[in-house]
């Protein structure tokens, strides 16, 4: 404790450093995730995909992000076993940070889409076991997020495969696709703002003291869902079509129909990866900001609306600068992408990814996202894929737990040896 007394200001500022260098890289990199199908399937441009990412990423961040921070703050290391050395707590929540940063960052400049959730839990792994040792780690806790790893992307590609086939059945396969198109499309509007809102409400809004109870949580969700869906069917009016031209004609028009749902979906899209993403960033930093403050390890460690707003700060950051390299890669290599397709992995990905906040599972966004696109191209057959692209991705997976392990390891014995 005589260390952190003598360098608390030090600490402070390497706890925020780690924090904003490991959020800009969750921008940089995650929001391939958030943005890449909107972008692939030509409904926006790169340009305004970065402005509504930032700021939909940053509302997701903000109002919904504490109950991952949780997680990833006090969930994978056993705070109990530092209490006697905290100091080598706040040397492994550092060194973690910056172990996920810099391996971000260097996956971001070569576009590689990595999961930024397996870096920061890898690197906390590492670290905790390079202080104290293996017992260091919750290894139940671990399992229950290593099994979210394998859950989600399957989740995401059954949602978006269920989409698909709703949409192919209620739209495409009907006499008249365009008339079908703008009665069902305000109802696929209206899924997208409850089922967001509704997680937000319920789940994220505590942690910056706003509490709503069930059935006016329910009641502002539906509200939202319904202003989406007449949102929506007013945009759709607004687009003059041929409703008397030949079949494939008809199915371009849907297709263009479904643009402005891309605008929206895309939208939640970033606020879901807000939510769940900036949790790996700042979990660290409020452990260290927890004992620097308290003296003591805690139980829990605080996520503050400071904090939050922190985390998302940097996320906007990295989104802004290296954010479209990895966009690229995720947007167009693993299928094809129309609107109506891109809708679907895009409404999964936030479903999966916003429930999974609420139940505070730090999964990947990057997971989810690409079982999502996955889902939408095996409804049209596995030809529809490119099997190259998705072995390299889920590759990149594999590699990025023991990197950020040994990274935090690393990073983790340079700061004892700076301290000590």
């Amino acid at each position: 404790m005589e260390i952190i007394a003598q360098h608390q200001t030090l600490f402070y500022v390497l706890a925020v450093a780690g924090g904003l260098y490991m959020t800009w890289g969750i921008g940089a990199n995650g929001v391939a995730s958030a943005m890449g199908t909107s972008v692939g399937s030509g409904a926006i441009t790169v340009r305004h995909a970065l402005v509504l990412a930032a700021i939909m990423e940053f509302c997701g961040a903000y109002l919904a992000g504490g109950e991952v921070a949780d997680t990833i703050s006090t969930g994978i290391i056993d705070g109990r076993l530092f209490e006697p050395v905290p100091q080598l707590l706040v040397f492994a929540m550092i060194g973690a940070s910056l172990a996920a940063g810099t391996w971000l960052m260097l996956a971001s400049m070569r576009g590689w889409p990595v999961a930024t959730s397996h870096t920061i839990v890898g690197a906390v792994c590492g670290a905790g076991v390079a202080a104290l040792g293996i017992d260091a780690v919750q290894w139940d806790m671990m399992g229950e997020i290593v099994a979210s790893w394998f859950l989600s992307p399957i989740l995401g590609g059954a949602v978006a495969l269920l989409l698909t086939m709703s949409i192919r059945k209620l739209i495409f396969n009907t006499v008249d696709p365009i008339a079908k198109a703008r009665q069902w499309g305000p109802m696929y509007a209206f899924l997208v703002g409850w089922i967001v809102s509704l997680i937000t409400i319920s789940k994220g809004l505590k942690h910056v003291n706003i509490s709503l109870g069930g059935i006016e949580g329910q009641t502002l969700a539906v509200a939202i869902g319904v202003l989406l869906g007449v949102a929506v069917r007013l945009m759709m009016n607004r687009i003059t079509l041929d409703d008397y031209a030949d079949r494939a004609s008809q199915y371009a028009s849907v297709e263009r129909l479904f643009m402005p749902q891309m605008v929206f979906t895309g939208a939640a899209m970033a606020f879901a990866h807000g939510s769940n993403e900036v949790a790996n960033g700042i979990g660290p930093m409020a452990v260290v900001i927890q004992i620097i403050v308290t003296r003591e390890v805690s139980a829990s460690s605080a996520i503050t609306p400071l904090i939050l707003l922190i985390g998302s700060l940097g996320i906007v950051a990295g989104l802004a600068t290296y954010g479209y390299k990895v966009m690229a890669t995720l947007g167009h290599g693993i299928t094809e992408l129309t609107p109506t397709r891109a809708y679907c992995a895009t409404v999964a990905a936030a479903f999966v990814t916003v429930a999974s906040s609420g139940l505070g599972l730090p999964v990947s966004t990057t997971h989810i996202a690409v079982g999502a696109v996955m889902g939408v191209g095996i409804a049209r057959g596995v030809g529809a894929l490119d099997l190259r692209v998705v072995g390299g991705i889920i590759a990149s997976w594999f590699i990025t737990v023991p990197v950020g392990a040994l990274l935090g390891a690393v990073i983790f014995y340079l700061l004892r040896a700076a301290f000590s």
